[in-house]
């Protein structure tokens, strides 16, 4: 995938501000928020099931988060998606901790039988448990295991008709068929709660104005990684609180000439 194509897809974002609908965990949704308007993306909190469907229909791109279950959230998350495919608005999925418990496992099932999504991204055991390959999950943050994280990614997206993200060290991204994986991004990210929520949401924002939702995801990651390579770079020795302010900075100040320079993807045959 050629860089050029990836900063000018993070040039649509800024341009067309999209509004992106989050239905997500109450850890996240400040820093979620904030990712969202430093990106030059507009996001809206939406949860009453009452007008989630209503709410849905009017963003470019609707992203479900597992993070903080409840019935009532479920219930809106099903109303949302179902609204937001009657309309052809994208809808991501992050199914977090499934595996963790019977209850997020079987909850995130029901969401990809029920809802038809665009894009999911989760870490290899959340993907895994999800299309029910054996995946070991210890608890909600938990990914790291033995196995072909590549081949998993691409079982996932054919299983699910879907363009699926593995992240981890390295991000997979595939369609089933085109398979790319990003090296950038830092270590720091996962010092600080809620980046993997907060991308997510930004795949989001990229999916609300690219209709290729292989582009549009890899877009997403790349822009993402190296904005935090560079905050890293500028704060990382202060801690990871100074840098969580320089990352918020970044995404708002990454510019397509450091897309092109810093941006690492390959594909993958």
């Amino acid at each position: 995938m050629k860089l050029p194509n990836i900063a000018s897809t993070l040039t649509k974002v800024r341009q067309q501000n999209p509004l992106v609908h989050n239905i997500t965990n109450v850890v996240v949704t400040n820093f979620t928020a904030n990712g969202l308007l430093a990106l030059g993306a507009s996001p809206v909190m939406a949860y009453a099931p009452e007008e989630v469907a209503d709410m849905a229909s009017l963003a470019g791109a609707l992203v479900l988060n597992i993070g903080t279950l409840n019935e009532q959230e479920i219930a809106a998350m099903l109303l949302a998606g179902q609204g937001a495919n009657r309309q052809g608005v994208p809808v991501i999925f992050d199914p977090v901790g499934a595996g963790a418990t019977a209850y997020r496992t079987t909850t995130a099932r029901k969401i990809v039988q029920e809802v038809k999504v665009s894009i999911v991204r989760g870490n290899a055991g959340e993907i895994a448990n999800v299309v029910g390959e054996n995946w070991t999950v210890r608890g909600v943050d938990a990914g790291a295991n033995k196995g072909d994280v590549v081949a998993l990614a691409q079982t996932a997206a054919r299983k699910l008709g879907t363009v699926v993200v593995v992240t981890g060290p390295e991000d997979v991204v595939t369609d089933g068929q085109r398979t790319y994986v990003v090296a950038n991004g830092h270590p720091l990210l996962t010092k600080v709660t809620g980046t993997g929520c907060l991308l997510s949401s930004v795949i989001g924002a990229f999916a609300a104005v690219e209709r290729d939702m292989l582009l549009a995801a890899t877009s997403a990651l790349v822009s993402y990684g190296v904005a935090a390579e560079i905050a890293a770079a500028n704060q990382g020795q202060a801690g990871p609180g100074s840098f969580q302010i320089e990352f918020l900075n970044q995404l708002s100040k990454v510019s397509s000439e450091e897309i092109i320079k810093y941006g690492s993807v390959r594909e993958i045959n």
